[in-house]
């Protein structure tokens, strides 16, 4: 039988620990490494953000619908890529009273990426919905949760506040249900709830499932009591 060392096991226990805060420090909620972020708001309130990424796509209407039934706000943080191919429903969006981030112009993985590639992604982004969906962000939401050097210094350009989230409903892979489920059980006062209206760039993606979680989410939040604010106004809540 070979003999593992302790050096050996040591070696290993280290680059293990390493792999864990590198890929923390990427895409940890809570990471401030490569640039300012939030990931909820404050938990004396029972308040809570329902948030979308990878939109504007043919489903956001779908989604826009269920929000104008219970007459809670979001915030989108859009791709500008699907903007300039869906302009009228970004500004629907905004038309609506919903709030609108921005999420990259082509929702690439900024990991090991070039500054100036950050950067320019984010200002086109920016600049394409300012002219078409008629509101400069003042948020962005990175892809995949992916952060790299760059964009402390690209948020400090734009003016833009790094945004993560709470919750996260994997609604990409899972069914209605099981995405429901999802965020049922971990909304909590403060909470920045995960969900998508696209998927990347594609054209015309199968959002159904996440339609029908939105339909099941909000009015049981609401039976519990939670009230839906925006992520600037779960961040900063007007005082009376």
């Amino acid at each position: 039988m070979a003999r593992i060392s302790l050096g050996s096991v040591a070696a290993a226990a280290g680059a293990a620990a390493f792999i864990g805060g590198a890929t923390w420090a990427v895409r940890g909620r809570s990471s401030q490494v490569f640039a300012p972020s939030v990931y909820r708001g404050a938990g004396d309130r029972q308040s809570l953000a329902l948030t979308f990424d990878d939109g504007p796509s043919p489903h956001t209407a779908a989604i826009l619908d269920v929000l104008a039934e219970y007459q809670v706000p979001a915030t989108f943080f859009q791709v500008g890529a699907n903007v300039r191919r869906n302009p009228d429903l970004a500004r629907a969006v905004r038309e609506a009273g919903h709030e609108i981030g921005n999420h990259s112009d082509t929702h690439p993985n900024f990991a090991l990426r070039p500054a100036d590639f950050i950067a320019g992604e984010f200002r086109r982004a920016q600049h394409t919905i300012a002219a078409l969906a008629g509101v400069r962000p003042a948020l962005l939401r990175a892809p995949y949760g992916v952060r790299w050097f760059g964009f402390r210094e690209m948020q400090e350009e734009l003016g833009l506040v790094g945004v993560m989230w709470t919750s996260i409903g994997c609604d990409w892979k899972l069914a209605a249900p099981a995405i429901a489920a999802r965020i049922l059980s971990q909304a909590s006062n403060g909470g920045i709830l995960c969900l998508h209206d696209g998927r990347g760039t594609q054209p015309d993606p199968d959002c159904s499932q996440t339609v029908e979680a939105v339909r099941r989410i909000v009015p049981e939040l609401l039976g519990r009591g939670y009230r839906f604010e925006t992520v600037s106004s779960i961040l900063c809540p007007k005082t009376s």
